[in-house]
């Protein structure tokens, strides 16, 4: 599944990315392999979503999200 399916309260862990290279700019900002990311929130319309990762707050579009997969953690 990918950060894009994860809904407001759910928590995953990145697993790798869609493309066979991750864009450099969301490696820059900590979204990496590995990494627990958690949904805050989701903008009135969807889009962007709020995610807390590696004990920040990060906000990225859904399109960006789509580009990322995870496995969905337990509650």
């Amino acid at each position: 599944m990918t950060l894009k399916e994860l809904r407001s309260g759910e928590r995953g862990t990145i697993t790798g990315f869609v493309e066979e290279h991750a864009p450099v700019r969301l490696l820059e900002m900590g979204l990496l392999p590995g990494t627990v990311v958690e949904v805050l929130r989701l903008a009135p319309l969807g889009d962007p979503m709020d995610l807390r990762v590696r004990g920040y707050r990060l906000s990225i579009r859904k399109a960006e999200a789509a580009l990322i997969n995870v496995e969905r953690q337990g509650p």
